[in-house]
């Protein structure tokens, strides 16, 4: 395993754990709060490394696992960190500005790492397309552009129709549209002239 995906994965464990021993005192401090109820601009990376239970971080470090390393190899570890944390931020912008214009109550906090898996699930299947990959519940085998279409519409159709409430599905999309971003600089510079 790659040095940046090995990192991110004890640092997000280690997190974790202590998360799991504090008492709410790092959730109070570093999830991502909405703007005007408890926001300070931190939380755009910090949220990034607390989970909510055990399902939550199993998933979010299993699909870090399956597809970091890939990604890492084809970028360099550097490159591969800057991409992870743009997701980050971008998912935590994208999730903000959404439940803000959305208004009313202010939503709790958001928490886990899934908008960077989300943006490393896009480069996947963007840079490997064909590569078969296997559903776990059902499972079922397809390609990896077909696997990512499928996830970022159901997020879409989540998010609009507020189903799964309590799952950020605009931060997810937010992770995807920021790691599109950096793939098209990657690929033609800015502001994305064709070469």
């Amino acid at each position: 395993m790659p040095s940046a995906t090995r990192a991110l994965l004890i640092a997000n464990v280690a997190v974790f754990l202590l998360q799991s021993t504090g008492g709410g005192f790092l959730e109070e401090w570093f999830a991502l709060w909405p703007l005007g109820h408890g926001f300070q601009v931190w939380q755009l990376v910090s949220y990034g490394f607390l989970h909510g239970g055990i399902a939550h971080i199993f998933f979010n470090m299993f699909a870090l696992y399956m597809f970091g390393g890939d990604i890492e190899r084809l970028f360099g570890s550097r490159y591969f960190l800057t991409y992870y944390f743009v997701c980050v931020v971008s998912a935590a912008i994208f999730q903000l500005l959404v439940t803000g214009w959305i208004g009313g109550a202010p939503a709790g906090p958001t928490i886990g790492a899934s908008g960077a898996v989300y943006g490393l699930l896009l480069a996947f299947g963007m840079y490997f397309p064909r590569r078969m990959v296997m559903l776990i519940f059902p499972p079922i085998p397809m390609q990896a552009r077909t696997f990512v279409i499928l996830f970022g519409a159901l997020e879409l159709v989540f998010g609009v129709t507020g189903t799964a409430d309590g799952v950020a599905h605009f931060a997810h999309l937010g992770g995807m549209a920021g790691g599109w971003l950096v793939i098209q600089y990657r690929r033609r510079g800015f502001p994305f002239r064709r070469r």
